[in-house]
Order: structure tokens, then C-alpha cells, then sequence
């Protein structure tokens, strides 16, 4: 066997083993036998939150499963295939092969990963908000790029993005916005962004070429499912309605059918103006401050509370996350990992999984984090 091959077989082989460790494989099997009788149970379906929670947990394990199972067919069918091709001399067959193998061991890093996302809402949908910081047109066209990005990203990792809130820059880009993230474990993967992102480029919109910093702010949030209970007291909260603004249907600026929800105690805000009526954009707007109370909850079992409330009360330096240098030099670089890359033009058309990742690891204790260019 090729001596790349080889190499390639050892890593897969590597994480394969990693994975069935982290699921406690036979475990995990007997598990999934046991959901798997608990579902075929009539008296089940008696209970429907229940049966929603049993079902959801048996489709999440089987998929676990099914991902490691499918691993190890493919890397054994790769490996045939390279030997084939290695012994009879064709090169052609050999490099579909060594392609193969490249992508099952792209899919078993990122297994891994998602093995890591064991937190009680990783699994959910996300709310991602981004406001611009201080600086007018630059800040808002900055936090309108964030918005591109982040959206582009989902829709690479086929997650569904529904706009929920929506507030235009005076000339360019977006004051705020709210948008929704759907799919799986979208909230695990995003929960790391939250913080303070900024930007050095050659202004646009100045007339003398001078180099720019900008920096807007990214809050996420887990979209709260029925299985987690959240009280909040209806006289913590003010609501105000007001007229929508930006992309929509007829309804826009014709009616005050947008819902602004300030929830007294935390000073946490939220608005909705993605549905039709009045009530529509109310029932969303209580979901987004259900899922936002959560996600204050969380930050402090996690005790970063204090410090990521900083960075959202100062959108400025000393509280960013991660630089983005288009001048004079072309670089992004998370400054809590340390992962860098020179390819700014793909990360900022969304391709964010080595920050993410390494940020994912870093914040359960892991290593596997590195550089990328």
C-alpha cells in the first residue's frame, strides 16, 4: 500500500476508535435497542411530549451510529480500492481512491467535533444577532458583511435562515439584526461566536483611501424547545410596537405590526417583524427572549458571564474575538486559539468551520485546534 494511503487509513482508523470511545459503543448499541423497543411501544404515544423526547433522543444516537458505521465501510471500501488500483498500475483509479479516503477523513474530523457537542441545548436551533459598534456607514456595512457570512455558512451546512429582525444602516450595511438558524446541533457549532469581531480595511466610502477599523458584535442564542422550561414574570417585560422596516411583504411601514420585547431585570431586548400580523411577530419575539434568558443562564454556570457582558456593553477594542485584516496585509485570526488563515475572501463568504471548530475543542478541554492557511 501506498505510503499515503497508508497514513490516511492510520487517521481514519484513529478517529473511528476516538469516536466509538466517546459513544461508550456497546453501550450506546444496548441504548439505542432500548429506545428503539421504548418507540415501538403503542402506550408511549399516550404521553406525546414524552414520545416526542424519546423519539428525538433515538434519532440523535442512531444517527451517532449510523455516521461511525458508514465510516468504516467506506474507509474498508477505499482501502480495497487503492490496493486494487496500486497492484494493477492504475494511477487514475489510485487518485479516486486517495479522494475518497481525503474526504471520509474530512468527515471523521468533523464527527469528532460534533461528538463534542454534549451540552443540554447544543442540539437546538440558534438565534444569531450581530450589531454594529461606533463608527456609522463602516460599522454598519461591517456588521452587514458578518450577516452574509454567517448566513452563507448555513446554507453550506444546509441549515434553513429565516430573518427575524431587521434594522438598515442609514447608507449601507445593517444597524441590527436577528436571524434564525435551522438544523442540527446549530447552536453547538455557533455558540463559540458571540463576542466582538473587527475589521481593518481600506474604506469604501473614503474618498481619501485611508485604512479603517471597524468592529461589530455577534450574540447567539439556543432556540428553547418545550423540554426546557424558562418562567418569566409578564411585568418584567415591556412591549412596544412600532412600524417594520427593510425587506417584507405588503405589510411594511403599513401597520405597527412589529414587536419589540425588553425584558426590565437583565435589560435583555429582542424584536421580531418577520410575520404578517401583529401577533405573529409577538408569539416569535417571546421565543427569542425565552431563548436569550437561557442563554444568560448558561453563561453563568459557565462563569463567562461577566466578561461577555463586557464585550456587548463596549463593541470596541480590547473585547474582540477575532481580526479581520484586508490592509495592509490579507488575515483572520481568532486571538483565543490562535487559528489564522490568509484565505480572508473564503472565510468571509463563510468558511468558518477550522475557528469553530478549534474554538469548540478549546472550550471543552481539547487540543485539536490548529493553524490553517
Amino acid at each position: 500500500m501506498r505510503p499515503d494511503v497508508e497514513a490516511m487509513k492510520a487517521d481514519i482508523e484513529q478517529s473511528v476508535a476516538l469516536l466509538r470511545r466517546r459513544l461508550d459503543w456497546d453501550v450506546a448499541l444496548r441504548k439505542l435497542d432500548e429506545l428503539n423497543a421504548r418507540v415501538e411501544d403503542p402506550t408511549l404515544w399516550d404521553k406525546p411530549e414524552q414520545a416526542q423526547a424519546v423519539s428525538r433522543e433515538r434519532s440523535q444516537l442512531e444517527a451517532k451510529i449510523n455516521t461511525v458505521k458508514a465510516m468504516e465501510q467506506d474507509l474498508e471500501d477505499g482501502v480495497m480500492l487503492a490496493e486494487m488500483a496500486d497492484e494493477e498500475g492504475d494511477e487514475g483509479a489510485l487518485e479516486d481512491a486517495r479522494a475518497s479516503l481525503r474526504g471520509i477523513k474530512e468527515r471523521a474530523a468533523r464527527a469528532e467535533l460534533e461528538a463534542l457537542l454534549s451540552g443540554e441545548a447544543d442540539g437546538n436551533d440558534a438565534y444569531l444577532e450581530v450589531n454594529s459598534g461606533a463608527g456609522g456607514t463602516e460599522s454598519n456595512d461591517w456588521a452587514g458583511m458578518l450577516l452574509r457570512m454567517y448566513s452563507r455558512w448555513a446554507k453550506a451546512h444546509d441549515y434553513e435562515v429565516t430573518i427575524e429582525a431587521y434594522e438598515e444602516g442609514e447608507q449601507a450595511g445593517v444597524k441590527s439584526a436577528t436571524i434564525l438558524i435551522s438544523g442540527p446541533n446549530a447552536y453547538g457549532w455557533l455558540k463559540s461566536e458571540s463576542g466582538v469581531h473587527r475589521l481593518v480595511r481600506i474604506s469604501p466610502y473614503d474618498a481619501a483611501a485611508k485604512r479603517h477599523t471597524s468592529f461589530a458584535s455577534i450574540g447567539v442564542s439556543p432556540v428553547v424547545d418545550d423540554a426546557i422550561e424558562i418562567d418569566i414574570n409578564p411585568s418584567d417585560v415591556r412591549t412596544d410596537t412600532y412600524r417594520a422596516s427593510g425587506a417584507g411583504g405588503q405589510h411594511i411601514n403599513k401597520t405597527d405590526s412589529a414587536v419589540r420585547l425588553t425584558h426590565i431585570p437583565t435589560n435583555t431586548v429582542v424584536a421580531c417583524q418577520a410575520g404578517r400580523s401583529q401577533h405573529q411577530n409577538r408569539e416569535q419575539a417571546w421565543k427569542m427572549l425565552r431563548a436569550r434568558l437561557y442563554e444568560l443562564e448558561l453563561q453563568k454556570r459557565e462563569a463567562v458571564a461577566q466578561a461577555l457582558a463586557d464585550a456587548k456593553t463596549d463593541i470596541g477594542w480590547g473585547h474582540q474575538i477575532r481580526s479581520y485584516v484586508l490592509q495592509p496585509y490579507q488575515m483572520v485570526k481568532d486571538l483565543r486559539t490562535e487559528v489564522e488563515t490568509s484565505d480572508t475572501q473564503g472565510v468571509l463568504d463563510g468558511d468558518l468551520d477550522a475557528f469553530m471548530g478549534a474554538a469548540l475543542a478549546a472550550r471543552v478541554g481539547e487540543t485539536r485546534g490548529s493553524s490553517t492557511d
